[in-house]
């Protein structure tokens, strides 16, 4: 019993430390961040999204990159630490924020999708805007 919890909590740290992406991985990230912003402009950084935007458009675009769609117009966010796992199929990103929608210093939960349990955290950063030019 007690080989089974110290292997259970070594396979729990073992799933917070995180791993830089690989080279392909990481060329994939930025080819999609380029894609999405192709023949848009940045605007200055915001600290919070527009009320009534949504998280079902949200799209990860790696494990410390979302963004978040509303018509033509597009919010980047680099998180504050990566959330492990995000990019995978399994899980997905669930923001606990205040009643003003989501900030930049609200913590995310990295939360699995078949059992709901939550397997890493991170804080979301600014949101800078795209639009079309």
């Amino acid at each position: 019993m007690r080989a089974l919890s110290l292997l259970l909590s070594a396979a729990a740290l073992a799933s917070c430390a995180t791993q830089p992406p690989s080279p392909t991985e990481a060329a994939e990230s930025q080819a999609k961040l380029a894609s999405l912003t192709a023949g848009k402009v940045a605007g200055q950084p915001l600290t919070c999204l527009p009320p009534g935007l949504r998280s079902a458009n949200m799209e990860i675009i790696d494990d410390s990159t979302i963004a978040y769609r509303e018509g033509s117009r597009l919010y980047v966010n680099h998180l504050r630490g990566s959330c492990s796992n995000l990019k995978s199929g399994f899980y997905t990103l669930v923001v606990r924020s205040g009643g003003s929608g989501q900030c930049s210093g609200d913590i995310a939960d990295v939360t699995d999708v078949r059992t709901g349990m939550t397997a890493g955290s991170c804080a979301l950063g600014e949101f800078v805007p795209y639009r079309q030019q």
